[in-house]
């Protein structure tokens, strides 16, 4: 058995990417420490608390819900679902998201107002941070970038409360209709990363049932962590540092 110190992200059991997650301590526009609202269009994602305290409000066919975390609980939500974590004191996760790449690719799509969902490049303007090398003040553009999606996600679920889950309609077909474009792209990384993985563990239940057992003798040990001395970069929800495979979050 050898071990490998620089593996291929692809190689991540169940093609997923592991993220650290340090949650946005900064208040919003409405006094609550927190991330960016938003929803994936093909991943679900799930949470692993490691410390703190806080919630994560989510919006879907189960319409408005709050979720407490605290350290140990495990959370994991659909695509499509909106959500939106809460900081209640030193909130740090361990995120798991499916279908690594595509989350990186452009999968989350934040709940900007509809005006901006519907047009792609006031939509990019909005999302797209300044390089924080460039001297820029990274944390105030998060803010912005937050306040803008807190405008769109207080009417969905004001919406939502007041016609149900079906409110959502409209940001769903504006989500699909940001990411159509790339779906073609999305699939060829999934088919090279988790597609690829669920056809070789096929092929290995078919030799197993069988009694061959080839694929055993290829055995690998794989070992990730932090890249040294980098600093952790905004995302959505916080500050992040990915495990050997894009960050997500």
């Amino acid at each position: 058995m050898t071990v490998d110190e620089r593996p291929d992200p692809a190689s991540f059991p169940g093609g997923v990417s592991l993220t650290h997650v340090t949650v946005y301590d900064v208040p919003g526009t409405d006094g609550v420490a927190g991330g960016t609202p938003h929803l994936h269009t093909a991943s679900a994602e799930a949470y692993l608390v490691l410390a703190g305290q806080g919630t994560v409000q989510t919006l879907g066919s189960q319409g408005y819900r709050e979720d407490a975390l605290a350290p140990g609980a495990v959370l994991w939500f659909t695509p499509g679902t909106v959500h939106r974590l809460v900081n209640g004191g030193g909130l740090e996760l361990v995120v798991l998201m499916q279908n690594s790449g595509l989350p990186e690719a452009g999968d989350a799509v934040m709940t900007f107002p509809l005006e901006v969902l519907g047009d792609p490049q006031a939509y990019a303007r909005a999302a797209t941070l300044p390089d924080a090398d460039a001297g820029t003040d990274v944390t105030a553009a998060v803010v912005r970038r937050r306040a803008l999606a807190l405008e769109g996600y207080d009417r969905w679920r004001a919406d939502v409360g007041r016609d149900g889950p079906g409110a959502l309609e409209s940001l769903h077909r504006a989500a699909a209709g940001l990411v159509r474009s790339r779906a073609p792209g999305w699939r060829r990384t999934w088919a090279a990363g988790p597609g690829a993985q669920a056809a070789r563990t096929e092929q290995w239940l078919t030799d197993l049932a069988t009694g061959r057992a080839s694929h055993l003798g290829g055995s690998r040990t794989y070992r990730a962590g932090a890249t040294p001395g980098t600093s952790p970069v905004p995302g959505m929800c916080g500050w992040l540092r990915g495990y050997g495979v894009p960050p997500s979050g």
